[in-house]
């Protein structure tokens, strides 16, 4: 792949034909990951309350999202999430490190006023560096 091609991946979510993203985003050997709230199936917000589940499933749509675009989740090496309430770090920090345990990118975990709707306690964003294929 050159530098020049594009590669991205939408996951259906409403807001994404309306503000004008991708899910993520693939140029050469990097994957950004847009900012993501925790969905069900159908787009409906995903276990309202619980910023524990709502991290897990976050983190699933994240590497589903990496994976479609050639990636794998050890190639994460940023991430960044925006909370809601910073009381509820532990949760999502457990959740987090159940990702990333072995793979300890950057990260960063900031609280917010709010997210883009009142059900969504935690959004995450993800940077993947692919390697550079060898060649004998």
């Amino acid at each position: 792949m050159d530098h020049t091609t594009r590669q991205k991946v939408s996951s259906g979510a409403k807001w994404e034909s309306i503000v004008g993203y991708s899910r993520a985003v693939r140029i050469s050997q990097t994957i950004e990951v847009s900012g993501t709230c925790a969905v069900d199936e159908y787009g409906q917000p995903f276990a309202p309350g619980d910023a524990y589940l709502q991290t897990k499933r976050i983190l699933q749509i994240i590497q589903q999202a990496i994976e479609s675009l050639g990636g794998q989740m050890q190639d994460v090496i940023r991430t960044r999430m925006f909370v809601t309430d910073i009381q509820q770090w532990e949760k999502i920090g457990k959740a987090h490190g159940e990702f990333f345990k072995e793979i300890c990118p950057a990260t960063t975990m900031v609280q917010v006023t709010a997210l883009i709707s009142p059900e969504y306690l935690v959004e995450i964003e993800a940077t993947a560096m692919i390697d550079m294929p060898t060649h004998d």
